[in-house]
Formats: C-alpha cells, structure tokens, sequence
C-alpha cells in the first residue's frame, strides 16, 4: 500500500449489519466502502462512516458481480474485503480470489458455510460430529437410515441458524422429504438428532490462533426455539468450570482445523444427554447474531464488530492485541412479541444492560460479577416473557433481510 493513501476496505454486506465495523474502520482512518442491495437502500447505515455505496440487485450472476467491483477496483484500491453477514461470506471470498486481495479464499470459506464441508474436515481432524450423510447417492443414504436410527435433521448446507432444517422421524417421511427436494437434494445433509445443551463460543483470530473466546450456554437449543416457539436465552458460562473449558478448548482445535487466519467466529456446540460427549455442530467466519454481540460486550467489555475492524486493519504483516477482557458475566433474554413496541418497564433489575428496541420483539441483556445472578434472572425473564409478550410465528424457510 502506498504511504500516501488511507486502507480502502470494501464491506460485503446483503443484510443491515455491521456498522460498528464501519464505524471502527472509519476511526482507524480507512476508506470505507460498502457493496449492499438495491432494497437496503434506506437501511440505517452510518453514512458518516462510509465513502461511497454501491448497490446491487438480490440476485446479480456472478459474472456480473465481478464485473461490477473489477469497474470499481480500475479506480480504487481495494486492500480488504469482509463479509459483514453468513451470507456474504462466499462473495467476499470470491471477490478476493478475482481481485487476487489478501484473505480467505473460497476453498476455506466453504468450511465456514458449508456445513457438509465443515463436517467433513472437523471428523477428519478427529473432532466428534453428530453421525451425518451427504443428501445425494441413495444407497448412501439408505445404508445410513439402517444404521444410524432416527430422528433425523435434514439441513440445507449453506442456511444459518434453523432456516430450512426439518426433523425427520422414519424412513418413510425421509424418503418423502428427499424426493421433494427435487435437484436440490445435493445441497442438503443428513445428521443425527442428538437431544442435548447447546454451547456457543464466540472468538477473536489472529494469525490462526484464538486470541480471544466467550463460551456462552443456550437456555433451549436455538432450534427447538425457532421451531417450537418460545423464549431465547443464553449466558456466560463460569470461565473456570469444566463446561467452559471443553468448548473453548474444542473451539480451538474446530478453527484451527478448518484454517482461519484472521477474524471472528461464531461456533456452536453440543453435550448430548446420552453420553455427555461435546460433539461440533457448526461454525462461521462472522459475528454471532440474535445480539450475541452485545452480551459478549456486557460481560468482557469486548464488541467484536470494533475488533474484527481492528484486526482487518492490521491485515497480514501488521500487529494486533487483543484488549483485556473484563471477567464479567452477562445473558439475554429474547421473544417475538405480540405487541409492536412491547413496554418492558416493569423490569426493573439493576443488572439491566440494555433493552433490545426493535418492532414486535421483547428482550433484555443483564450483566453482573456473579454468573448465578445472571442464570436466575434469565430464568425469572423467560418464564414472565412467555406470560407478558410471547408470541409465536413459523420457522422460515429462507432468511429474510
């Protein structure tokens, strides 16, 4: 990069999210661009931060793309690209490759999306999985139904969260479900149900290695949630008790196997109740959703958006620390609303953090020294939630921006 311009940093980003990172970047002192949709337009950007915006169309072909940002890049020097959402990750990747930028490539940026590749290289490292077959040859298919027995998960291999994941409970429904898919059955697997708690480790990377990891526990596994309605809640784990211990120390082993070099991760896990053994379920190369962010913030005093910007801008042969994180504790309490603006004023409790503001959704971040006094008041919220505010809504079958 020449001394005598600022770090032009190209965000990809086809939801509304991520304006701490531009916001951090801006600070840092970076041209900041955004590559966004036609229908986020009006989003809440922080245009103060950013120094030019280019829009695209929801589904604009890959050649067009790569057309459209090489136009871009005759005029501008691109030094980074990030993917601001799950969804983005295999642009930002592709986008790298053509414009030969620094970061990750598409063949590491499927183990990141793909959670049939994900799978793969996780056994191959020796990390346990949840018994699982890829939704393509028959007999494949047919000896892992005689095998492993059901409920069964018949996933899409590149959704996040629960979007499009269906429970399967015979041969029969398998068989049906998979037919239905039609040509699109390639791009699904098929995994074990395992009943079990669910853990997410959320994780600062620099030079592949975790410099930083909050290991968090779901109150109800996000699926169950999604499906079967109800009230979302998760919590910092005790830093010191065994459950913390194995998932950060499973985190390790997943990002390293997998290969990223630099960013952040949100990294799921679970402790079946038949045998107790952790078992990897998915990971990402991006920030957690559902404000898990601001309950990392609450309890460490790290916002991950602001260190994935930092990080960025240190890039390959820069430096980069970690700052020190606070030993805090914090949890949030999240439930579709019956109400457009549900009033959460009657809760009162001192170790209120933060009130998420948003249409028809009641939630509350609390934070405290002591990890006890989180999980009581979740679990004081979740039951007062169902009564005050629940409402319930299918699961999607497609992500909505």
């Amino acid at each position: 990069m020449a001394a005598n311009r600022p770090l032009s940093v190209l965000c990809v980003a086809t939801y509304e999210k991520g304006q701490e990172f531009l916001r951090e970047a801006r600070r840092a002192g970076c041209r900041v661009l955004l590559l966004t949709l036609d229908s986020l337009r009006h989003a809440d950007w922080p245009r103060e931060s950013i120094d030019e915006t280019f829009y695209i169309p929801k589904n604009i072909p890959r050649e067009a793309l790569l057309k459209g940002v090489s136009g871009v890049a005759e005029r501008e020097t691109i030094d980074r690209i990030v993917a601001l959402d799950d969804f983005d990750v295999e642009t930002a990747a592709l986008l790298r490759e053509h414009l030969r930028v620094a970061g990750m490539g598409e063949t590491t940026a499927r183990y990141f999306r793909d959670k049939l590749a994900m799978r793969m290289r996780a056994r191959y490292a020796g990390i346990a999985v949840p018994d699982f077959v890829h939704v393509l040859n028959r007999d494949a298919i047919a000896e892992y139904a005689s095998r492993v027995p059901p409920p069964w998960l018949l996933k899409p291999r590149s959704q996040a969260a629960a979007i499009g994941i269906q429970r399967v409970s015979d041969q029969a429904a398998l068989w049906q479900a998979i037919d239905a898919l039609g040509d699109e059955r390639s791009f699904h697997l098929l995994e074990r149900f395992v009943p079990g708690d669910v853990y997410h480790v959320d994780s600062v990377i620099w030079d592949g290695r975790v410099v930083f990891a909050a290991a968090h526990k779901y109150g109800r596994p996000p699926w169950e949630v999604a499906h079967q309605g109800g009230v979302f809640t998760t919590r910092t784990l005790p830093r010191d008790g065994a459950e913390a211990e194995a998932v950060v120390s499973l985190n390790a082993r997943v990002i390293e196997a997998l290969g990223l070099r630099r960013g952040v991760s949100h990294t799921e896990f679970i402790r079946a109740h038949e045998d107790g053994r952790f078992y990897f379920l998915e990971t990402s190369a991006r920030v957690g959703g559902a404000h898990i962010v601001d309950v990392v913030e609450a309890a460490s005093g790290i916002n991950l958006w602001r260190e994935w910007a930092r990080l960025e801008v240190a890039g390959e042969d820069g430096q980069y620390q970690v700052p020190e994180p606070r030993l805090g504790y914090a949890g949030l309490a999240l439930s579709l609303a019956r109400q457009a603006e549900p009033d959460t004023s009657a809760y009162a409790d001192p170790e209120i953090v933060m009130r998420v503001r948003k249409n028809h959704h009641a939630g509350l971040i609390v934070a405290s020294p002591d990890p006890a006094r989180v999980e009581a008041l979740l679990d004081d919220y979740a039951r007062r939630f169902a009564a005050d505010f629940l409402a319930a809504l299918p699961a999607p079958d497609r992500p909505s921006s």
